[in-house]
């Protein structure tokens, strides 16, 4: 499974923005695209997770703030980042499984694409 993140940029706080993380599988099919973020120094951290069967995890510090979605037609997920603060400054990584898998991480990780948010 390779895994293809876009989306990531600079932003101003308040801004918004949308990630997206397309999971190319030549076998089994991908059912579980997730995302989390670390900041150097700092444990990675859980942010979003959707499965194709349409159920989805936000994590605490995102929550109301922003969403997730998928499209299984086209393997891709999209997060999209509302009202967004400089602690959401990060890399930000995709993540895959062929399970269904909201509460741990896949086994497949993408390279990472970086927010920063700065006024």
């Amino acid at each position: 499974v390779q895994l293809q993140a876009s989306g990531g940029g600079a932003v101003q706080p308040g801004g918004s923005l949308r990630l997206s993380c397309t999971a190319s599988t030549s076998r089994f099919a991908v059912n579980t695209i997730a995302w989390y973020r670390q900041v150097p120094g700092m444990q990675r951290e859980f942010v979003a997770a959707i499965t194709s069967g349409g159920s989805w995890k936000l994590g605490e510090s995102v929550k109301g703030r922003f969403d997730v979605s998928k499209d299984n037609a086209k393997n891709t997920a999209y997060l999209q980042m509302n009202n967004l603060t400089p602690e959401d400054t990060a890399m930000y990584y995709c993540n895959a499984d062929h399970a269904y898998l909201l509460d741990k991480p896949g086994e497949y990780w993408g390279k990472g694409t970086l927010v920063t948010v700065s006024s």
